[in-house]
């Protein structure tokens, strides 16, 4: 199977709570499920997450009666600073490979005590809008929901 081509997506959020704390989010399963992959109209259903290199997840939401899974597998974990993960949406990537579009979390703590995370995600070009829009949702949502 080929890859497709990817291009590169960034996504910059700013926080006030710390680096681990922003960091560690990302591991909790019970944080995870309010702001992972989740949707205004679906519901989380499964939360699992094996946090160390070479773990995989999976989070399925649950939207208009259809499971949708979301999986991954851990690459890079060097708490609190960086993050990285494959990531794929099998309903959506059939016939994709979901080594193909890596996520790198790259998190920087600010002197106020804050930080800033930087996302980026390498996504295939005609996903590259809504990639933006989910991920942007995402961020928004682990400040508001998980911290």
């Amino acid at each position: 199977m080929t890859a497709k081509p990817t291009v590169p997506l960034i996504v910059v959020h700013r926080f006030t709570a710390s680096a681990e704390r922003v960091f560690d989010a990302w591991f909790d399963p019970e944080r995870a499920r309010k702001f992972l992959f989740a949707t205004p109209t679906g519901r989380i259903v499964r939360c699992e997450i094996d946090a160390r290199v070479g773990g995989a997840f999976v989070i399925t939401d649950q939207r208009d009666g259809q499971d949708i899974e979301h999986v991954g597998r851990f690459l890079e974990i060097d708490r609190p600073r960086r993050l990285s993960f494959t990531f794929s949406v099998p309903a959506y990537d059939a016939d994709a490979d979901p080594e193909a579009t890596p996520v790198i979390i790259d998190i920087r703590p600010l002197d106020d005590g804050g930080c800033e995370l930087t996302l980026t995600h390498h996504v295939w070009a005609e996903y590259l809008d809504q990639s933006r829009g989910g991920w942007a949702l995402i961020l928004e949502g682990l400040e508001a929901k998980a911290l």
